[in-house]
């Protein structure tokens, strides 16, 4: 379990830093990408490729970004983590998220494993 923990938690770091390699590191060739809002799917990624494609592009919207882990909490091969969300907009988002904008969300995040690498991601807010 802190093993996981220890990939997490570099995964979170590179997330916060804009480190795209680094949140690549410890994931798995085949990983799967999901971001459910509101009950809803809205993002839904496979494939290394695919995943750092979208992770450059996310780059672009935030000036500031900060995932903080609350808790952890591990099952057989699932460790969730509960988020706090800290973001300032870097462009116009939609006619109610405009650049210059703080996001406050809070959320949770499920990592799957397999091998000491992460298959699979879910975010959830």
């Amino acid at each position: 379990m802190y093993q996981r923990e220890q990939l997490i938690q570099h995964y979170i770091e590179s997330y916060n830093n804009f480190d795209v390699e680094g949140m690549l590191k410890d994931l798995d060739e085949d990983v799967q990408f999901e971001n459910r809002s509101g009950g809803e799917v809205n993002l839904s990624i496979k494939g290394l490729s695919a995943f750092k494609e979208q992770a450059e592009k996310a780059k672009g919207f935030f000036s500031e970004r900060q995932q903080t882990i609350k808790r952890f909490q591990h099952n057989s091969t699932q460790t969730e983590i509960e988020i706090d969300y800290q973001a300032i907009l870097a462009i116009d988002l939609s006619n109610n998220l405009k650049k210059g904008d703080a996001l406050d969300l809070k959320g949770k995040s499920i990592f799957t494993f397999e091998d000491s690498k992460i298959i699979a991601i879910t975010d959830i807010s």
